[in-house]
């Protein structure tokens, strides 16, 4: 046995009685008054009493329940001094009851503070106040030697199993306590990433509608303020109404979208591509089923790379590929030609960073650069 096994106090789960079960409540509450009633049949099952000896012997019995329950909180404390000093106390109690007589008493005082003491304090304690307790019930028990040698040895037994019970009970409620936290701990992850993944949505839904409609409709004031015709102005508000309009629509997407209530891949890309002027979607390889945060990756970095086409290409020709190999699936989005559109200069500069981190969050990875013809955005997203 290792020194620490020798030196370590059982736990606190294993010396209170949380976890214990109602029927081990009561079996507990009834060994202490079959104690405590033993201790009193010894007291006055004596032909000596008087009266002035029984009121010592039931001052003697309350003193022992005193010191024993004392004895008991110390120990849960894991206070070491206190404990021994409770013991002694309770053993120096038994030498008194021997002393005047009260023999059943003192016998079941000592043997009850070797079992306690085994189960509730250090084995290195616990040992010589076991050793000593149970010597004393020996020297002055008045069986025969070897009914007197099994009694010890079984109280020793005793003691040591109620040890490893309480010490086994007491791992459980470490245990549960430790999974109730991973539970609480895994709970608030779950929450701070559905938190994360709003936030995402968010940006991504409302971000470029919002700028592209401040900017529409900063230019009619400004073009209200300049005196300017009416056709430019209400070109200008039915634009700002037609962003709006879209947002308005993303935004019921994305609801769909955390629900759990996605329209498939393809059909989705072929209805965002449908409004724009030379853009086409190829699908190549076998389609499969991906889960709702990699769809909803494709489904963002095409709306934002086609955003991009629209602000910074305008009139652009656009190929959107959507390719499923083995392990992952591949968005391509490439444009050719275009000029810069009057939206180039809206958004916050947050559209590729936004992509890219749903890509690495999926452990995938996104480029978007210019190539020999024009742009390429290209997503890959293991499945």
């Amino acid at each position: 046995m290792t020194e620490n096994a020798w030196t370590r106090w059982p736990s606190r789960e294993a010396l209170g009685r949380e976890g214990a079960s109602r029927a081990r409540r009561l079996l507990t509450v009834a060994v202490r008054l079959l104690v405590i009633a033993m201790l009193l049949w010894g007291a006055y099952n004596q032909k000596h009493v008087g009266v002035w000896n029984g009121f010592a012997a039931l001052a003697g019995v309350l003193v022992a329940a005193a010191l024993g329950w004392a004895f008991f909180r110390t120990t849960y404390e894991h206070r070491l001094v206190p404990s021994l000093a409770l013991i002694g106390a309770l053993l120096t109690v038994a030498v008194a009851a021997e002393a005047t007589g009260f023999r059943g008493l003192s016998l079941v005082l000592w043997c009850g503070c070797g079992i306690t003491a085994l189960e509730r304090m250090p084995l290195a304690a616990a040992t010589p106040v076991t050793s000593v307790g149970l010597a004393a019930y020996s020297a002055f028990n008045n069986d025969v030697w070897l009914t007197t040698a099994a009694s010890v040895v079984g109280m020793a037994l005793a003691g040591y199993v109620l040890r490893l019970d309480a010490e086994a009970r007491g791992n459980a409620q470490q245990l549960l306590a430790q999974e109730r936290a991973a539970r609480a701990a895994e709970a608030e992850s779950a929450a701070l990433a559905e938190r994360a993944r709003i936030a995402r949505e968010i940006h991504d839904v409302l971000a470029h509608s919002l700028s592209a409609q401040l900017v529409h409709l900063e230019a009619a004031r400004l073009l209200i303020e300049n005196g300017a015709d009416r056709d430019r102005i209400l070109e200008r508000v039915v634009a700002a109404r037609g962003m709006a309009r879209d947002g308005l629509a993303e935004t019921r997407q994305a609801l769909s979208a955390l629900r759990g209530e996605l329209t498939p891949l393809e059909d989705f890309l072929a209805e965002l591509v449908s409004g724009t002027a030379g853009a086409e979607v190829t699908v190549t390889g076998e389609r499969r089923h991906l889960s709702a945060e990699a769809s909803q990756a494709v489904r963002r970095v095409a709306q934002e790379a086609l955003t991009n086409v629209r602000k910074h290409a305008q009139g652009a020709k656009v190929h959107v590929q959507l390719d499923y190999s083995g392990h992952e699936v591949t968005l391509d989005v490439r444009n050719s030609g275009g000029r810069a559109g009057e939206l180039a200069g809206a958004g916050g500069g947050y559209g590729l960073l936004g992509m890219r981190e749903r890509a690495e969050l999926l452990g995938g990875s996104l480029d978007a650069g210019p190539d020999e013809e024009g742009f390429v955005v290209t997503l890959k997203v293991p499945v």
